[in-house]
This record gives C-alpha cells, sequence and structure tokens, in this order.
C-alpha cells in the first residue's frame, strides 16, 4: 500500500508526454485535460471519458463500468444500459439486435 492509501501508482505527466498519446493534452495551458480510461489486462482500451475541468466525473459510474467489463469478460453475457451488479443481463445474439427494447426496460436496472 502506497502512503495515503491508494493501492496503485500515481504519476505526473509533466510535458505531456502520456495525455498526448491519449488525446488529453492541452498544449495551450501546459495541462492534461480530464480523461479517464478503462484499459483491460489485455491493454485494450474498453472505455474512455474526457471532460473540461469545470465538471467533476462520477466516480460510482466508473467502478459501475469496470464491474461491468468484468461481469462481460466472466460470462460473456452483455449489460444494458444502467446495468447495476446482480440485474438483468442479455444474451448476445444476432435475434436480439435492434430488439433490445422487447426484452429488457430502462427500468429493471433500478428495481
Amino acid at each position: 500500500m502506497i502512503e495515503g492509501g491508494v493501492p496503485f501508482p500515481l504519476l505526473a505527466d509533466a510535458g505531456g508526454r502520456v495525455g498526448t498519446l491519449y488525446g488529453v493534452y492541452d498544449e495551450a495551458s501546459g495541462v492534461d485535460i480530464r480523461g479517464r480510461f478503462i484499459i483491460d489486462p489485455d491493454f485494450v482500451i474498453r472505455a474512455s471519458e474526457v471532460l473540461t475541468a469545470e465538471v467533476g466525473r462520477n466516480v460510482s459510474e466508473l467502478f459501475r463500468q469496470v464491474q461491468a467489463f468484468q461481469h462481460v469478460v466472466a460470462t460473456g453475457e452483455v449489460t444494458p444500459s444502467g446495468w447495476q451488479p446482480g440485474k438483468k443481463t442479455l444474451k448476445p445474439s444476432p435475434d436480439l439486435a435492434g430488439k433490445v427494447w422487447k426484452v429488457w426496460k430502462p427500468e429493471e436496472a433500478f428495481e
């Protein structure tokens, strides 16, 4: 455990090398804008979000998305919009394409 309780290393991006690679470095101001990336164990970017400094990020949504990606990898199922752990998932198939609304209702994610 790193001092302060953060279980992973933090880094500074002086000069914007990392931010430039991810498209979040603002050369005019010399800082990275708010970007978050979910990268799987195979180093594939599964999700990204970029916000300007005026709007905060939703940490709860980040955790939900990580759980959803973990569930998808573990089960082969897909998670509909607003999915929460333990809620209904979908089995992907050609028959489901364009018909998700027939088998899943948004309110089911929050029951």
